[in-house]
C-alpha cells in the first residue's frame, strides 16, 4: 500500500489527520516513509526502588530521565496527530486523570503549598509525573506559565509511547526518548506494528506493571519515607502471582483494532486509565470517567455483619462489621494518604424508625472522631499526624487498609437507649472520597468544591430484642459467628 493511500485512511479515521494530509500538495505526494519495526532489548529488568541523588539525576530530586539526551517540546509529536490514527483510544484517553494530570486543580494548588513549603526543592518531584515533558524539556513550573501544549497536556500518548526503559521504581523513574535514533519512534505492546508516521518497537515493559511502578510508587525524595506504594502492593499480591497485571484492570483490554488501519487483536488496551478519582474528571468535565470510576470502586469490596441473634438495652452490644477486598490488586483503598481514605458508616435504626446509634458520620468536613477508617497516617519527627506537607513526614504512624484478597473485622461495642424499640435494622454503609471536604478547603479556600463520596456497598441486618442476654453470651456468639464466616 503506497503512502498517499496510508494518508487517506488515516484522513478518514480524524479531521487532525485530513488536516496533516493537506500539508503536503495533492499533484506531488511526499515520498515513502519507509517506517518499520526497531529491535529492542528487553527493557524489564530494573526494579530498584531508590530515590534521585543530587548530581547525578539530572532531574533531580525526580528520578525522570533521557539518557543524557537534550529534549525540547517540539521533539514530541502533537497529541492530536496520534488521534488520526487512534481516535478510539484518543477518546478514551481524553478526560481521564492521565489527561488531567497537570490541569487538576486539585494538584496544582497542592504543588503551589508544596513548592512555597520546600522552596522550590520539591518541584520537580511532584511535576515530574504530572507533566513528564515539561520536566524533561525544563518549561514546567508550578504557576504552569508558557508551557508547551505538550506539557500541559499531562500523562499523554507522547509520554507512555516513548518510554524505551525505566530506571528503577517510582519518583519518576522512566527514561523518556523521543525520536531516539532520529525519527519518530514509538513503543509499544505489539510486535508486529507498523504506521505509516512512525517506527515501532515491542517494548515487554509495556505489557508489564513495571511501566506503572514509574509513578505509582513514591518514596521521600530527601528521607526515603514510603509515602505511596501502590505498585509494590500488587508487587506482593497474589494478583502478581497469577500474572494479572496493572494494566488489565485499570487498561482492561477488548478485541478489536488500536487503529483503524492496524490488524484485528484479541487484546487492545483501553485508555480510559480508570481509578478512584470520580471527583476531578467530573470538574474537568467529564461524565464517562467518573461513572467508570464510581463502577470501578463499587466493585472492590464487600460489606458484611456479624451480630448475635438478640440485642439487648440492659447492657452493651457487639455487632462486627467484615470488610473484604475482592476487586482490588492492591490495598484498599490506595495510592495520596493525604487525602484517600475509605470508612464505615454504622447505624443502628428501631422498629419506629428511629436512629438509635451511628457512629461514621461526616462532620465539620471530616469522618467524626471513632470513625473506622480505612487509611494511611503519616507522622513526623515528633510523631505528630501529618495532614498535608508530605516533607514533614519521616514515619508512617498507622496503615489501616485492607491488602488484596484480605479482610478486616470491626467491632462496634454500643448501648441502646431503654426505650428502644425491636425488632432493630443494622446498616453498614462503606463509604470512599478521594479528598475529605476539610482538605479541599484547606487547600482550596472559597474555590473549592464539594467532596465527592462514593457508598462503595452497603449491608443490612435485622436483630431482635432481648431483656435476658448478657454481654458475655453476646460476645460469645458473635465470636462463634464470626468463625464460621472465615470458614
Amino acid at each position: 500500500m503506497i503512502i498517499s493511500r496510508v494518508r487517506g485512511l488515516v484522513c478518514a479515521a480524524s479531521l487532525m489527520a485530513a488536516f496533516f494530509c493537506s500539508s503536503v500538495p495533492a499533484a506531488e505526494p511526499a515520498p515513502e516513509a519507509h517506517y518499520g519495526v526497531v529491535p529492542l532489548p528487553d527493557n524489564t529488568m530494573n526494579h530498584d526502588p531508590g530515590i534521585a541523588i543530587k548530581g547525578k539525576n539530572e532531574f533531580y530530586p525526580s528520578r525522570a530521565g533521557t539518557d543524557g539526551r537534550h529534549v525540547t517540546p517540539n521533539d514530541f509529536e502533537p497529541v492530536v496527530l496520534c488521534s488520526g490514527c487512534h481516535m478510539e483510544i484518543y477518546t478514551q484517553w481524553k478526560g481521564s486523570m492521565h489527561s488531567d494530570s497537570w490541569t487538576d486543580p486539585v494538584y496544582r494548588s497542592a504543588l503551589h503549598l508544596m513548592s512555597e513549603f520546600s522552596h522550590g526543592k520539591i518541584d520537580n518531584f511532584c511535576m515530574g509525573c504530572h507533566t513528564p515533558i515539561g520536566v524533561v524539556s525544563r518549561e514546567a513550573t508550578p504557576e504552569g506559565k508558557n508551557m508547551s501544549d505538550a506539557a500541559v497536556e499531562g500523562v499523554q500518548c507522547e509520554v507512555c509511547h516513548n518510554i524505551s526503559r525505566t530506571s528503577g521504581v517510582g519518583n519518576g523513574s522512566y527514561v523518556l526518548t523521543p525520536k531516539l535514533h532520529g525519527r519518530p519512534l514509538k513503543f509499544g505492546p505489539y510486535k508486529d506494528a507498523v504506521s505509516p508516521i512512525h517506527d515501532t518497537a515491542y517494548s515487554k515493559l509495556h505489557t508489564q506493571s513495571e511501566l506503572c511502578s514509574d509513578c505509582h510508587d513514591v518514596t521521600h525524595p530527601f528521607n526515603k519515607v514510603p509515602i505511596e506504594r501502590t505498585y509494590t502492593e500488587w508487587r506482593d499480591s497474589p494478583y502478581n502471582g497469577e500474572g494479572i497485571q496493572c494494566q488489565d484492570c485499570h487498561m482492561k483490554p477488548v478485541p478489536g483494532r488500536a487503529s483503524p488501519i492496524g490488524k484485528d487483536r484479541d487484546r487492545v488496551y483501553t485508555h480510559y486509565f480508570v481509578g478512584g478519582n470520580a471527583l476531578v474528571t467530573q470538574l474537568l468535565g467529564s461524565d464517562k470517567h467518573p461513572a467508570k470510576a464510581e463502577e470501578m470502586l463499587k466493585s472492590a469490596a464487600t460489606v458484611q455483619i456479624i451480630a448475635p441473634p438478640t440485642l439487648s438495652a440492659n447492657h452493651t452490644n457487639p455487632v462486627t462489621i467484615r470488610v473484604r477486598n475482592v476487586g482490588a490488586g492492591h490495598k484498599l483503598p490506595t495510592g495520596f494518604p493525604e487525602g484517600r481514605e475509605m470508612w464505615l458508616d454504622f447505624k443502628v435504626v428501631d422498629a419506629h424508625g428511629r436512629q438509635v446509634y451511628r457512629l461514621g458520620a461526616v462532620k465539620d468536613g471530616k469522618t467524626e472522631p471513632g470513625t473506622q477508617n480505612f487509611k494511611v497516617w503519616l507522622g513526623d519527627k515528633d510523631g505528630k499526624v501529618v495532614d498535608l506537607n508530605v516533607l514533614d513526614a519521616d514515619r508512617v504512624l498507622r496503615d489501616t487498609r485492607i491488602p488484596p484478597r484480605g479482610f478486616q473485622d470491626v467491632t462496634y461495642e454500643f448501648d441502646l437507649p431503654k426505650d428502644v424499640v425491636g425488632p432493630l435494622k443494622l446498616v453498614a454503609d462503606l463509604n470512599y472520597w478521594s479528598f475529605s471536604q476539610a482538605l479541599l478547603d484547606h487547600l482550596m479556600g472559597k474555590e473549592a468544591p464539594r467532596a465527592h463520596i462514593t457508598l462503595m456497598t452497603s449491608a443490612t441486618a435485622q436483630v431482635q430484642l432481648s431483656d435476658h442476654m448478657t454481654t458475655s453470651t453476646a460476645q460469645a456468639d458473635l465470636a462463634a459467628l464470626a468463625a464460621r464466616a472465615d470458614q
